[in-house]
């Protein structure tokens, strides 16, 4: 059995100053103003479409990331409609296999600490989770039928795809104090990432 941290990395991203000029292009195209862009342009005009609330010309730029989590965490993430989702199955994949090296891994809950008692519950849990899913791929079955036993702690990996205003909505839910701590956990990793990657775009959110 192993135990990760949740991360993610990007599958498809532009890069921030090539992804400002195509959205200042594109909402340039509203007000036929193309010929007021400059090199130093792009900045100042999304910050006023932001403001303007004209965030659907936003959409035109898009960045994929696949996140390693728990299963739980995504079944918050599929709830965002925009957005295109791409997860490993655990129908397909038999973690009984070498390229799964033989066994089940789980992702360490933000909430829980290493040596307190309510962390060796939920590990014990995760223990004869492992053992129970192996003991009925080996009795037969096959792995569709053996995740029945898998927990909510089960390591995943989900490809994401969402245009910049489908991530601000994104970060907007769940950087919230009222979000569950292991979904605001993966959204603090991807919302600090992606406000220095792409400045302007999300500088008026803020986490609570």
């Amino acid at each position: 059995m192993r135990i990760i941290k949740p991360g993610f990395e990007y599958v498809s991203a532009p890069d921030g100053a090539t992804a400002l000029r195509n959205i200042e292009m594109c909402g340039r195209t509203c007000y036929k103003s193309e010929d007021k862009m400059t090199e130093e342009s792009a900045a100042r005009f999304i910050a006023m479409i932001i403001k303007s609330g004209h965030t659907s010309v936003l959409e035109h730029e898009k960045v994929t990331v696949k996140i390693v989590c728990d299963r739980g965490v995504t079944h918050e993430i599929v709830r965002h409609r925009m957005a295109s989702y791409s997860q490993e199955s655990t129908r397909y994949c038999n973690y009984s296999k070498d390229k799964f090296g033989n066994e089940l891994t789980f992702i360490e809950p933000c909430f829980l600490e290493r040596g307190t008692e309510l962390y060796s519950i939920w590990e014990k849990g995760c223990r004869d989770a492992e053992e129970n899913y192996f003991a009925m791929i080996k009795a037969g079955a096959k792995a569709e039928e053996a995740r029945s036993l898998l927990p909510n702690s089960i390591k995943t990996e989900i490809a994401v795809t969402m245009n910049f205003r489908e991530w601000r909505h994104f970060f907007g839910l769940r950087l919230s104090s009222r979000a569950h701590p292991q979904m605001r956990e993966i959204a603090l990793m991807l919302f600090e990432d992606m406000k220095s990657r792409y400045p302007v775009i999300f500088d008026d959110i803020k986490a609570e």
